[in-house]
């Protein structure tokens, strides 16, 4: 009589050794990057700064956001909380992420690692997943505090603006991740994120409230980016409709960018 023994399929040992050095990547990643002060303010705390400050000193703060409705029913300080968001998302995808990337191949960090297994998306990965996190606690302080400060009224739709925000931080930092993927060094990397940075907080709604901007240029801004991201969760916040083009518009710029940035991904 022959014994059979029968189990559940063992996880294959890649994977989870793949798992363990995404991991331990991310977490020496997240140390590093808690180390540099400037990245710390302008990606945590900056979004939550700028919102209190306008609506401590703004005389425009309280005043109706619009003439008509959906504006003239919030205060323009609430109008201004999507864009402020949309501003902590290009801040992360575009001044913080890329030149990260560029110190690391100027310094050869990069080179060392390419002698490794670890391949290239690995490596962004891990820094993406960094980035977000910090994305992620930079735009709870600022709704937070824009809420007991001043008095910010919650979204209209959360669920939507929940939807909004986790499809307009894959898609600015898909665009981030294909600058960080062939600038050669941390000037170039600041001077291309810099660049793409204030180009999308003009199409974002931050140097003129977007709703107020002229009809053509929120067409435009409809298709970049960050211009897509501001006007979906304005739309979620307080105008009360679903964001369908906008949506699929940074889902087009996620699938473009992602597969883009890794096979032009650079060591050197």
């Amino acid at each position: 009589m022959t014994a059979t023994t029968t189990g559940r399929p063992a996880r294959p040992a890649g994977t989870a050794r793949s798992a363990r050095v995404l991991a331990a990547v991310t977490v020496s990643e997240g140390r590093l990057y808690l180390r540099e002060p400037a990245a710390v303010f302008f990606g945590l705390f900056f979004p939550a700064v700028l919102l209190v400050a306008l609506g401590l000193l703004m005389p425009w703060a309280k005043e109706p956001f619009g003439e008509a409705p959906p504006l003239s029913e919030i205060t323009a300080i609430t109008g201004y909380t999507p864009i402020v968001l949309a501003l902590a998302i290009g801040t992360v995808a575009y001044t913080t992420f890329p030149p990260t990337m560029g110190t690391y191949r100027e310094k050869g960090v990069l080179r060392r690692l390419s002698t490794t297994p670890l391949p290239p998306s690995r490596m962004l990965t891990a820094q993406l997943l960094v980035n977000l996190g910090m994305l992620v606690v930079a735009s709870a302080l600022a709704v937070v505090g824009g809420a007991v400060v001043l008095g910010v009224t919650m979204p209209r739709d959360p669920l939507v603006v929940l939807l909004v925000f986790v499809v307009a931080a894959a898609a600015n930092m898909a665009v981030g991740a294909l600058i960080a993927a062939v600038v050669p060094n941390q000037g170039a990397a600041t001077g291309a994120g810099m660049l793409t940075y204030m180009t999308s907080l003009f199409f974002a709604g931050v140097w003129f409230p977007l709703p107020l901007m002229p009809e053509v240029v929120q067409t435009i801004s409809r298709y970049t980016p960050l211009g897509a991201a501001s006007q979906a969760l304005a739309a979620g916040w307080y105008e009360g409709r679903f964001p369908g083009v906008e949506l699929a518009v940074m889902a087009a710029w996620t699938l473009v960018m992602v597969p883009l940035a890794a096979r032009l991904f650079r060591w050197t």
